[in-house]
This record gives C-alpha cells, structure tokens and sequence, in this order.
C-alpha cells in the first residue's frame, strides 16, 4: 500500500461511526435488513450482522448464530416478536446503548426487559433514521 492508500484507508478508518448489529439480517436484496446493512455501511458504520440463514452482504458475513461482540452500540431489530424471545438474553449481554424496533418489531416484553437493563429502545425505522440523519 502507498502512502496515499494508507492515508486513505486511516481517513476512512477515523470516520467510522459506531456499530450496529442487524438482528434478522438477510442476503435477500429485497429484504429491509439487506437494505439497512447497505445504508448504514453508506453512512460509514460498522456493521455486524445475524440471520438463522447466514450469508453476506456488501462483505459482511451475517453469523448463523449469535457472537458475542463487546463493540456494539446499537442493536437494530428484524426479527417479528416471537422469534425475538430466544434471543433476548444474548441482545442483553452485548450492552448496547440502544435498540431499535423497526416496523413489525415491536415488543413490549423485551422492551421492559431493556428498560430493567438500562439499555434505551426506539420503535422507529433504521432506513428512515438514516436518511434524515437523525441514526
């Protein structure tokens, strides 16, 4: 790598925002979660993401099954209400700063289970966040 290249690659590294993990992430380019990994890479956060089904969009692999990850701020949900309950301990441990429910998403359980933990939760839209620049 150049120097220009090394410059470049640390720019862009400083720029970074903090880290979301998409919960429910799919390789589908249809899919909202496939759509929100792409738009917050766009926005120069750092993505992790977790589908049941794996794969990977835009280079990042979405894990099969939970990793523990000790970076994550925001946790951005994809995942319908019952699929969340198996879930709910793991979304705990990481301490994230917050957790979105997007549309479809919303669940009070697991809701009053972050508010017990200290951990704020927004139903909103990822992608709508995103682009007004309120994310």
């Amino acid at each position: 790598m150049g120097s220009k290249s090394i410059k470049k690659h640390l720019k862009k590294k400083a720029m970074q925002k903090d880290t979301t993990l998409v919960i429910g992430a799919s390789d589908k380019i249809e899919r909202y979660s496939n759509k929100a990994i792409r738009m917050l890479l766009q926005h120069n956060y750092k993505v992790r993401a977790f589908g049941i089904r794996g794969g990977e969009v835009e280079g990042i692999e979405i894990e099969k099954l939970p990793v523990h990850y000790d970076d994550v701020d925001t946790v951005t949900l994809y995942l319908n209400p019952k699929r969340q309950v198996p879930y709910y301990d793991y979304i705990i441990s990481l301490k994230p700063r917050r957790v979105i429910f997007n549309p479809g998403t919303e669940n009070t359980e697991l809701q009053d289970l972050l508010s017990k933990n200290n951990i704020e939760y927004e139903e909103s839209c990822t992608l709508v966040l995103l682009s007004i620049n309120q994310y």
